[in-house]
Order: structure tokens, then C-alpha cells, then sequence
């Protein structure tokens, strides 16, 4: 029984060989259809192959520790307030609360905390960053990352006030700062202006637990005080939110019940760090907060939270094109099936069964979809690493690992297997149906191309040009969304603008000292760069960043509201083109000597003035617990100007004057207007600010570019949206000719006797676009219900548009139907150009 289960398994396997050799064959004899098909399917599939790495990358993939599966990322609940300092995209956790958390924690048998930074690595002049980290002593430790050279951190490393901490470099930070010299930890490095010694390296695959970033330099916590003046550091402070915080489960736990004992010690823990500043109604609900765990074995990120829904909208939008493609190839082997089917009769009729033929068919379909797969694997891996330079700027470097897992293959196997069931079953099914007795009588015309037959080529193009639609829809309305942003009124004039941000703190002036230098920076800087205007400032717009108080009018009984500030100084407004609509400007008079100013926009008037002018009228801004309210005099009203992104609605903002700013920072930002070629203004406003002391660092922004690079979620599905949906047009398009041409052909004869019996031009292409007509007019029916229901998905991700916008559908439908027509017209007039007795000699 054994010998002959082993001699049925060869003659199987002889069987597959032989259908690979014959599927071989066909594609050998037919290389237009072979090439049309192998590239059809491997952009199908190399898209969705793409897409699905980028979304196993940051969404799938476990972090490279020890035993990621018991990590636990801790974080405040949802719903949960603070109000403060939030200086790092880490901000989830002051110290205070971190050591708190530590303290008070029962679950897990380790806990870190870590904070992004970026260190100077420059001694002056042009700055150069690294990546960096704050890491608690035990980061390292509890995530089971070894040195590869020398040591990692210790708790005796994160000791409050360390003297001299050192610094663990990445590996690919020593390989290219330091050339991977082995000797590395006699080695110094520079940050910020201080050095640190080099403990050790880590491992080659370790990047840190943020996905989407890379790690450069870690040093301890306890080090935050050397990058500050003193008396300012993040540690002391309750109100500095600047570190998040994971925790390594203890064995028989879950993230669950950490949970639960987490949330149990939150009241005890919230009692704890209250900060002192806080008045009593915003601690109550500060006393409310709640902590949480969740796994934390995929990581942190931002990334994620930005670009996952964007990402799996993608990978719906490439399946669709993958589909159509599908239905364009399954047309394509029907029509060669008629062709085959005398071929196909005969065989039957010589003793082959049924279900070895379709074995054949489905053998040269399984080879065109592999041959498809493999291609379309090499351009997955070269689209989804030109996605990741598109998304990379310079000052948002991203790090994302794009290795081939099991996911990644397993997605590109059943895409295979999907694809080749998808185009090729149908096709051998029916070629195989016909009867040979049926296919001898046909004369060569062969039954497939018969009614039955044609309906299911009718229904795979009506198919295709339904979710053809729904895709050109997606693609109008990201572009138009992005036209939209690019349009909107920023309330101030980008072009031309370059911001100029300074580090002082190399130079260690006294703080007295810090308006008077900055001022002299601002003169250094207008004078050799030849600036139209230039001008200082606190935030640059549309940066992200931010300053948030409550405010109300002076003597109101209203409820107070948020309001935004920002510092400005003389000549802001006029060299961002912002217009002042009553009031003056900023100018000498208003220092610390003089009662405190204000300028504000008219969303500010409107939101505490009822929208009355508030030039010459006061307002409050809340102090802290124990410190009396600020009050300013208002003395301009300015045009609205966007805050923090382009698709914010106007906001109330407060500008208040630089030179009145009680506590200066060793930091400053100026904004000059200026024509100058960018490489030449950066040498000439280098040298302005050597000028003043060398040790100062200095770093440029171009305002387009940071308002370009708001927008790069929206750029990058208009772009692919839009790419994509062209490609899902044209191959409707393409499918539709087929078939209209396939009909001219199948009705040859008849169209010939019709033009016999004087049917003229004009009424045989009536004829024929009267099919594509059809075919069209329910494609669209259905693909526009499609599309108005699909738009949902991706409302969020709109500007100034609803997803069933009626113009954008109109459109898709208006540019789709215009095209396919134009397609169809061909097969048409080919038609009318047909001779009658050609097309009789052949009956």
C-alpha cells in the first residue's frame, strides 16, 4: 500500500510538471498577452505588497528586546487633564509622577522611562543634531539590551544630581561619528557644548522603542540639569511634562490586572505630585486622572498614530486596483478561450477529463501570477522605500525597518494564490463547459464567445468601471482637499521668510544680559543679510508648537476661555505681511519698565469682546496658584493668522511683547524676509551671528518648507490616491475596449449584411456605442453608490470637503464616462469602416 501511495503521489507530481511545461509553452507562444499580464499583476501586487510592509513596519512588528510580548506601555487615561511645560514629543509624564509611578507600582519587576531630545553635536556656528535620549539607569536593563562594546547605564548613572554622566551611542552612530573604532569609550562627545564620555555601544538592532525614529545618543535622566541654565531644568518641576514610562510585566501578570492596580494607586499617586502651582479648580481635576497600561511590545509612536489610518485606506485602495486588474486578465483568457475552444473540443473528445484541462488552464495562470509575485515583490520594496524618503525631511528624520518577515510573505504568497484563483478559474471553467460535439458544429466561432459567455465579460467590465469610479472619486477628493489646504488663508505671507533660531547657551551670558544681545543679534542679522524687514519671535506659525493659557476681559463675569500667546517683537507683523487692522505695533516703549501690552487678532476680539475692537480695553490671563493674574493692555488688533496647522480654524491668540518677557530664555528666533539666494543668506546670517560670540549655534527654517512639510499626510495620498485611481481608469478603460472590440469582431458578419442593406456609418456606430453606453451607465450607477459610502472611511482625512461632495463625484463620473466613450469610439468607427463583402466572404 505504501509503494503504491508513493508511485500515485509521482504520477501526480509528473501530472504538475507537465502542466507547468504546457503553461510555459503558451505564455512562450503569446508574449504580448504574457508581458501586458506579468505587469499588470506585479503592480497589483507590488502596491498592495508595499503598502502592507509599511503597515507591518509601524503597526505588526514587535520591538527588538528581550521578551517584547511582556512590555507594558503606561500612560495617563483617556480624558484625563494637566496643563503645563510640554517641551518633547515624550510628554506624557512629569518626574515627579515617573518617580511616583515607580514607587507605588506592584506588577512589573521593572519599570523606565525615556525622553526624546535632539543634541547638538556642533561647537558652533552651523548646528548639527543628533537624535537623542534621556533614559532612566535602568532602561537598558529592563529591556534586555546588552552592550556590544563597554557598558550600558546603571541605576548608580540616573542618580540625582550626576556630576559627569556618560553617553551610550547607537551603532550606527558609531559607525559614523566614530568609524567604529573599537576603542570608542576612550572617546568623548560633544553635546549641546558639554562632553560626555562614551560608556558603550548597543547592539546593531536596536533603535529604541519609538517606531519611526532611531536613537542616536541616550544619556541619563539625571543629566537634564546640564542642558540648562541653572534653576530651570525639567526634574524639580511638577508642571514639566517631558518623559513617557513602560514597565516589564512580573511573571503570572497581565496587562490587565496592572492595569487595575495601576488605576487603584492613581488617586494616591495624583495626591503625590499635584503641583502647588495649580488653583484649586484645575487640581480637582488633576486629583481625577486615572493610570493606564496597555501592551507595549509594538512600541510608541507617532508615526503610527499619524499615518495607520492613512496607510490601510491605501492598501484598500491598491486591493481595488488589484481587482481590476483581476477582472482585465480574466476578459483577457476568455477571449483566448473561445479562440482555444476547437482545441479544447478535441481533446475532450479523445478521452481527456475535464478536471485535468482546467488543471492545464489554471497551471498558466498560477505561472503568470507568480511570475506577477515575484516582480511585484522587487517594486514593493523599491516603492515602500522611496514612501519612507518621501516622508523623511530634515528635520523629521524617520526610521523604519523594512525587512521581508512572515507577515510581509505570507501577504505576498496569498496574493499569489488570490490573483491566480481570481483571473484564472472563471476562464477555465468556461472553456471547459462546451461540449465537443457543440464546439465541432460552431465552425470555429466557438460557443464561449456565445451569449453566456459574453455576459460574464459584460459583468467583469461593469465591475471594473464601478470600482474604477470609486478610486478616481477617493483621488478627486484628496487632491481637491490638498488644493484646498495649499489655498487657504494663512493670514500671513510665507514666501520669503526664513527663520533664524539661536542657542545661547554656549555662551553663558548672565540672563540680565540676554534682551540686549539678542537685540544686537537682530541688528548683526538685518545688516549683513540685507533683509527687507526682519523681526523677533517666540513660535514661527504652523511649527506644532505651542503656548496655551485661560484668559477673559478685565471686569467680565464671563466663564474663562483658552486663548493662545506668542512673543513678538517691533516689526513682526509687517515682515509676515500680517496686516495691523487698528492699533500700533510693538515698539521701544514697551520693556519691563512699562505697564504690561498686548496686540491681538480678531478672533481674540471676537471670542472676549463679543467682536467689538478691544484697542485701549484689558484682558487677564490666569496665574498660578498664589500669583496674581497678569493683566494687558490692549493695543492692536491684527488679521487672524493660523496657530499651530493649516487646518485649524481661526484661534484666538494673544501676541505679547519679547521685551517684556519677566524670565528670557538663552534661546531666540528671528524671522527676516529676504530675497537672497537660500545658500548665500545662510553663510551671510552664519557669520551675523558669529559675530556676536562664536560659540552661539544656529539652525534655519524656511518657512514654505515647514509649512510644506505640515502637509506631508496630505500630500502623500493625494499623490498615491490620485496615482492609483489613474491607474484603476485606465485599465476600466482598457477592459472596456476589450470587450466593445471583442463584440465588433463576434458580430463582424451581421454588421457587414447591415451595411449591405444600406445601414449608413453614423447608424453602426450608434450601434456599438450603444453597448459601451450600457455597460457604462451601470458601472457608474453602482460605482457611485460605491463611492458616496466608501468616502466615509476617509472623512477625517479631508479638508473643506464632505466625502459625498457632489461636485467631486460629478466629476470622477463626468472624466471617467468622457474617457471610456473616447475609448469605445474606436471599435466603432473600425466597425463603419467595415466592407461588406470582406465581412460576407468570410461567412
Amino acid at each position: 500500500m505504501v509503494l503504491i501511495s508513493i508511485k500515485q503521489r509521482g504520477n501526480q507530481m509528473d501530472k504538475i510538471a507537465q502542466d507547468l511545461r504546457f503553461g510555459l509553452r503558451q505564455l512562450r507562444l503569446n508574449p504580448t498577452f504574457t508581458v501586458v499580464a506579468v505587469l499588470s499583476l506585479a503592480l497589483g501586487i507590488g502596491a498592495n505588497t508595499a503598502i502592507f510592509q509599511l503597515i507591518d513596519a509601524i503597526r505588526m512588528r514587535i520591538l527588538p528586546v528581550q521578551k517584547p510580548q511582556e512590555l507594558a506601555y503606561i500612560d495617563l487615561a483617556r480624558g484625563s487633564w494637566r496643563s503645563g511645560w510640554s517641551s518633547t514629543r515624550s510628554a506624557r509624564f512629569t518626574y515627579a509622577l515617573w518617580e511616583s509611578i515607580r514607587a507605588r507600582q506592584q506588577g512589573f519587576s521593572g519599570t523606565l522611562a525615556w525622553s526624546a531630545a535632539r543634541f547638538n553635536l556642533a561647537e558652533g556656528g552651523k548646528v548639527r543634531f543628533a537624535e537623542g535620549l534621556f533614559v532612566s539607569g535602568d532602561f537598558f536593563k529592563v529591556l534586555g539590551i546588552p552592550a556590544a562594546i563597554g557598558r550600558t547605564f546603571t541605576e548608580q548613572d540616573d542618580q540625582p544630581g550626576c556630576g559627569s554622566p556618560g553617553a551610550v551611542i547607537s551603532d550606527s552612530f558609531w559607525q559614523s561619528e566614530f568609524g567604529r573604532d573599537t576603542a570608542v569609550t576612550n572617546r568623548n562627545v560633544r553635546l549641546d557644548g558639554r562632553l560626555f564620555p562614551v560608556l558603550g555601544v548597543t547592539p546593531p538592532g536596536f533603535f529604541g522603542v519609538e517606531i519611526g525614529r532611531r536613537f542616536d545618543i541616550a544619556v541619563p535622566v539625571c543629566a537634564d540639569p546640564m542642558f540648562y541654565e541653572p534653576g530651570k531644568n525639567r526634574i524639580p518641576l511638577r508642571t514639566a511634562w517631558w518623559l513617557s514610562v513602560m514597565g516589564r510585566l512580573k511573571p503570572g501578570w497581565t496587562i490587565q490586572s496592572a492595569n487595575t492596580q495601576l488605576q487603584t494607586v492613581s488617586p494616591a499617586i495624583m495626591q503625590e505630585t499635584l503641583p502647588p502651582s495649580y488653583r484649586p479648580d484645575n487640581a480637582k481635576k488633576y486629583l481625577a486622572n486615572k493610570l493606564s497600561a496597555t501592551s507595549g511590545a509594538t512600541g510608541v509612536s507617532q508615526l503610527r498614530r499619524q499615518y495607520e489610518n492613512p496607510l490601510w485606506i491605501l492598501l484598500a485602495t491598491t486591493g481595488l486596483v488589484l481587482l481590476i486588474a483581476c477582472a482585465n486578465l480574466a476578459n483577457l483568457l476568455l477571449a483566448r478561450a473561445s479562440v482555444r475552444e476547437r482545441e479544447i473540443a478535441v481533446r475532450q473528445a479523445i478521452g481527456a477529463s475535464r478536471q485535468r484541462l482546467i488543471a492545464q488552464l489554471l497551471s498558466e495562470s498560477l505561472l503568470l501570477a507568480l511570475f506577477g509575485a515575484a516582480l511585484g515583490a522587487l517594486l514593493a520594496n523599491l516603492l515602500s522605500r522611496s514612501l519612507v524618503a518621501f516622508l523623511t525631511t530634515q528635520a523629521n528624520q524617520m526610521f523604519v525597518g523594512l525587512g521581508i518577515d512572515w507577515r510581509v510573505l505570507g501577504f505576498t504568497a496569498s496574493m499569489a494564490l488570490g490573483t491566480c484563483v481570481l483571473f484564472g478559474l472563471a476562464p477555465a471553467l468556461r472553456a471547459t463547459q462546451v461540449s465537443p460535439a457543440s464546439a465541432m458544429r460552431s465552425s470555429g466561432r466557438g460557443l464561449t464567445a456565445g451569449r453566456e459567455g459574453f455576459s460574464l465579460r459584460r459583468v467583469l467590465v461593469v465591475a471594473q468601471v464601478a470600482m474604477s469610479l470609486v478610486l478616481l472619486a477617493g483621488a478627486l477628493l484628496f487632491v481637491r482637499s490638498l488644493q484646498k489646504l495649499l489655498t487657504v488663508n494663512l493670514g500671513f505671507r510665507p514666501e520669503g521668510i526664513v527663520a533664524v533660531n539661536v542657542d545661547l547657551r554656549a555662551a553663558d551670558y548672565p540672563k540680565e544680559r540676554i534682551g540686549e544681545v539678542r537685540r544686537q543679534m537682530l541688528n548683526e542679522l538685518r545688516e549683513r543679510t540685507g533683509a527687507i524687514s526682519a523681526a523677533e519671535v517666540f513660535l514661527t506659525p504652523v511649527s506644532g508648537a505651542g503656548w496655551d493659557g485661560m484668559a477673559w476681559a478685565d471686569g467680565a463675569s464671563d466663564a474663562h476661555k483658552l486663548a493662545l500667546f506668542n512673543q513678538a517683537g517691533p516689526n513682526y507683523f509687517h515682515t509676515m505681511g500680517t496686516s495691523i487692522v487698528a492699533g500700533r505695533d510693538f515698539d521701544e516703549r514697551d520693556n519691563l519698565k512699562a505697564p504690561k501690552v498686548a496686540i491681538v487678532n480678531e478672533e481674540f476680539a471676537k471670542t472676549f469682546f463679543n467682536g467689538q475692537s478691544p484697542v485701549g480695553r484689558a484682558f487677564r490671563q490666569e496665574g498660578g496658584a498664589g500669583r496674581p493674574d497678569d493683566v494687558y493692555q490692549i493695543v492692536g488688533l491684527v488679521r487672524n493668522t493660523k496657530y499651530y496647522e493649516l487646518r485649524e480654524d481661526f484661534r484666538p491668540i494673544a501676541f505679547l511683547p519679547v521685551a517684556q518677557a519677566d524670565d528670557p530664555l538663552p534661546v531666540g528666533t528671528f524671522v527676516l524676509r529676504t530675497n537672497m539666494p537660500l545658500g548665500e543668506f545662510y553663510k551671510a546670517a552664519t557669520a551675523a551671528v558669529t559675530r556676536v560670540h562664536p560659540g552661539i549655534g544656529v539652525d534655519f527654517t524656511v518657512l514654505t518648507a515647514q509649512i510644506k512639510e505640515s502637509l506631508m499626510r496630505d500630500r502623500l495620498m493625494a499623490a498615491l490616491a490620485g496615482a492609483f485611481g489613474l491607474l484603476a481608469g485606465s485599465l476600466a478603460v482598457l477592459g472596456l475596449y476589450g470587450v466593445i472590440a471583442y463584440m465588433v469582431a463576434r458580430r463582424r458578419n451581421e454588421i457587414g449584411v447591415r451595411i449591405a442593406l444600406g445601414a449608413s456609418r453614423g447608424r453602426v456606430i450608434g450601434l456599438v456605442l450603444r453597448e459601451a453606453v450600457l455597460l457604462l451607465a451601470v458601472g457608474l450607477a453602482v460605482g457611485t453608490g460605491l463611492a458616496a459610502w466608501a468616502g466615509e472611511a476617509a472623512a477625517s482625512l479631508l479638508y473643506g470637503l464632505k466625502p459625498r461632495d457632489p461636485l467631486t463625484l460629478g466629476g470622477a463620473v463626468a472624466l471617467l464616462a468622457v474617457v471610456a466613450l473616447f475609448a469605445s469610439y474606436g471599435p466603432a468607427w473600425g466597425a463603419s469602416r467595415l466592407e461588406p463583402m470582406d465581412a460576407l466572404r468570410e461567412e
